[in-house]
């Protein structure tokens, strides 16, 4: 089915007919939300609208992506509804704004460090008289006076904390219930204790009320310390996407009216003129119409080694113009462009979910009912085994505190977001968090042969001249390629370049004769050269007899072998083929070593399929030869049919088919645009070496999400039970509540440091 960009502009939509229903998608920004309660919560009510087929919300990313009917709804409805239960629905900028979306992380970061600074100068006094009990610390008569902790805690629990009422009102309004409702009712529960004991509590002379000032306070403040470390720690998970908007020009030099004039990359449009000096960023996506130069496109492939650049030479925007001026007509523009299509290819992918979380959201969706519900239960056990409300009341606290499901939202998400990022500071673009999941759980790799292990253009690879000819190897080359400088054959091209390597001058060529199927033949040097196949040479008399072997050996090993004769006499042969990739070998012994099949799979022959496979290491029984382009998707699924998990890596566009069949599609990213479309990964280096990269992320990754759900579920299942015991004084569970989603957070952020 073919995607078209709907024009609106409220919200990031995509639509696609499906029989008679007309389905499309909405992204947008979910605000409010500080729990994985609430993504369920939300999740559930925009999944309850009719029309809606799919919905996901990511509470890391802080986004809704949804599947609907656009007959019967639209993406506005669905905004609402998410605005009508309390939390805000907010429209996705058409461009990535890198500025404002840093300006809003640290507005975030700020409030969340404000409040935390005020709670914790009220609640500090309060600290003091409960370490001041425990340690018998003398302290100032006023700290223990009633009132002073009430006018200390009261404005700690009613304006810094009054963000937990409203979200909890919010989010028993939309009929679930979230982290804000444990923490509203565990702290109001000591307060109004506190309260009572205060102001209505009958007193005995001489004998301090009970007070649990301190533990509402204390809690408060260090869940919002909590917090304020999260965001901290979440603002790094989108590190990657920074940097890569960062990568962008933000001005460019147009032509208009005969003039040069810089404008904001923004008002560049196709067909724009654009200027580039030397040292700077090219803007957009183009290409030269006058000048040279050479190109660092390092940010795209990887390579550090500039690439030359004359006209009709394509250019992608952010790379970098190292030494000459040139002019190029802008192709792509905004949204267009490579590093924006880059961009958006990772924004979604952090936003998207992973298989893995279907089990931390069903449980989050039930999780805080079930909570209060014991916390019920450990008031009403304690009340009647004890006969002491307050101490029922403290250790019911205890539970509502400890249980935020915080830790299991954060688990997954925050995860993905940085495995998705580390890929794409190393030029392996994830679709979406279920690829990056799949990718690991991989067996058999299928390596098409032409421009994924072989560089996928012909090159000089033997030059032997015969001994009944005096002259050196490069002389021989430089008479075939003299006459093969007018030929237009892809093989007479690479014999030409083959001189370019070697720095040697061509002589003048003329009386030029191709002769299909057979070769040419030229005039140089006072000489007339033949350059061709066995057929050519015994149509021109040529005797090959005595060197037949020396041609048959190197036909064996997958070359075409040229023969250059002058005046009937053999003078040499020139062998050229698709060479193999510096990296191809290196990076399959690594597949292997990884416990990973590796195939090959080409439509050339069984000769020079072989060849290939024996050089880099495949076996001879993992190769697939002679494969029509449209029977590569057959050969997928045969493994796929044996009970294997394959993965399929190409670069052509008769590769799409099989990259759409296998399990996962690695897209070698210096291919074509079908083959990335396609694909579940792309590799922007065009490297052998990221497959090994992209699999082991993905093991990492997912190691990583396990170490977080166990820690999240281990924290929860060990910290309720103690605390419905009465073992964990509810300003510990405070401490442990807050610190559990840094942990989680902190343990995602270690992906940045490994080495793929």
């Amino acid at each position: 089915m073919d995607d078209k960009q709907r024009a609106n502009p409220t919200v990031s939509t995509t639509s696609h007919k499906a029989g008679s229903a007309d389905m499309a998608k909405a992204e947008f920004r979910v605000g409010g939300m500080t729990c994985a309660a609430c993504s369920a919560g939300v999740e559930r009510m925009l999944q309850r609208v009719p029309g809606v087929h799919q919905a996901h919300v990511n509470l890391a990313a802080e986004r809704a992506a949804v599947h609907y009917d656009a007959a019967v709804t639209s993406a506005e409805a669905l905004m609402a509804v998410v605005n009508k239960s309390g939390y805000t629905a907010e429209p996705l900028p058409a461009e990535v704004d890198g500025d404002r979306e840093q300006e809003a992380r640290a507005s975030e970061i700020r409030r969340q460090k404000n409040l935390f600074i005020v709670a914790a100068i009220l609640s500090a006094p309060l600290l003091l008289v409960m370490l001041g009990m425990i340690f018998n610390l003398p302290l100032p008569e006023i700290l223990h006076a009633p009132l002073v902790q009430f006018a200390f805690a009261t404005p700690v629990q009613f304006i810094v904390g009054w963000s937990f009422y409203k979200g909890a009102y919010k989010s028993l309004r939309s009929g679930s219930a979230n982290m804000d409702v444990l923490v509203a009712l565990g702290t109001s529960a000591a307060y109004f204790l506190s309260v009572y004991n205060t102001f209505f509590a009958p007193t005995i002379p001489g004998q301090m009320p009970h007070l649990y000032f301190e533990s509402s306070a204390v809690i408060i403040t260090l869940i919002l310390l909590g917090k304020y470390l999260e965001a901290r720690a979440k603002g790094k998970t989108s590190e990657a996407i920074r940097k890569l908007i960062g990568l962008q020009a933000k001005t460019a030099r147009v032509v208009r009216n005969e003039q040069e004039l810089d404008v904001p990359i923004a008002e560049v449009v196709v067909g724009d003129i654009v200027v580039v000096r030397p040292g700077e960023k090219i803007p957009v996506d183009g290409e030269i119409v006058q000048g040279t130069s050479s190109v660092d496109e390092s940010m795209l492939t990887g390579e550090s080694i500039p690439v030359d650049k004359e006209p009709g030479d394509s250019v992608v925007g952010a790379t970098i113009n190292k030494h000459g001026a040139f002019r190029f007509r802008a192709t792509k523009v905004g949204a267009d462009t490579a590093l924006a299509q880059i961009i958006k290819i990772v924004e979604d992918a952090q936003g998207s979910k992973a298989p893995i979380q279907r089990l931390a959201d069903t449980i989050a969706g039930v999780f805080v009912p079930v909570v209060v519900a014991i916390a019920a239960v450990t008031f009403i056990a304690w009340y009647l085994l004890t006969g002491n409300a307050e101490q029922a009341i403290i250790n019911m606290t205890a539970v509502l505190v400890i249980a935020c499901p915080c830790a299991l939202g954060l688990a997954t998400p925050t995860s993905i977001m940085v495995g998705t990022g580390k890929g794409a500071e190393n030029g392996i673009l994830f679709k979406g968090g279920e690829h990056l999941e799949n990718a690991q759980r991989v067996q058999d790799v299928i390596l098409d042969k032409t421009g994924t292990i072989t560089k996928g253009e012909p090159a000089v690879t033997d030059v032997v001249p015969f001994s009944t000819w005096q002259g050196t190897a490069d002389q021989l080359l430089v008479l075939a390629a003299s006459v093969e400088q007018a030929s237009e054959h892809p093989l007479g091209q690479a014999i030409v370049k083959g001189t370019q390597g070697r720095g040697l001058e061509l002589s003048p060529a003329e009386g030029f004769q191709a002769i299909p199927g057979h070769g040419i033949m030229a005039q140089t040097a006072g000489r007339q050269i033949l350059v061709g196949n066995r057929k050519l040479m015994q149509e021109q008399g040529v005797n090959i007899e005595p060197h037949l072997v020396t041609l048959e050996q190197l036909e064996e090993q997958g070359k075409t072998a040229m023969l250059v004769a002058s005046e009937q006499q053999a003078l040499g042969i020139i062998a050229v083929a698709d060479t193999v990739k510096e990296e191809s070998t290196r990076a399959i012994a690594d597949l292997k070593a990884m416990g990973l099949g590796v195939y090959m799979i080409t439509g050339d022959n069984w000769r020079t399929a072989r060849s290939i496979a024996e050089q880099v290491g495949i076996e001879q029984e993992h190769v697939f030869a002679e494969v029509l382009p449209e029977h590569k998707a057959e050969a997928v699924q045969k493994l796929r049919d044996a009970g294997r998990r394959v993965a399929m890596v190409g670069d052509g566009i008769n590769d799409a088919p099989a990259l759409a069949t296998a399990d996962v599609g690695l897209a070698i990213g210096t291919g074509t645009d079908v083959a990335m479309e396609a694909a579940d990964i792309t590799l922007m280096r065009g490297n052998l070496e990221s497959i090994v990269s992209a699999i082991r992320l993905s093991h990492l990754t997912m190691r990583n999400i396990k170490q977080n759900l166990f820690w999240a579920f281990l924290y929860n299942s060990l910290g309720i039970p103690v605390a419905a015991l009465g073992l964990l004084n509810p300003v510990v569970a405070g401490a442990a509540m807050a610190f559990s989603s840094v942990s989680v957070v902190t343990n995602a952020l270690r992906l940045r440091t490994v080495r793929i």
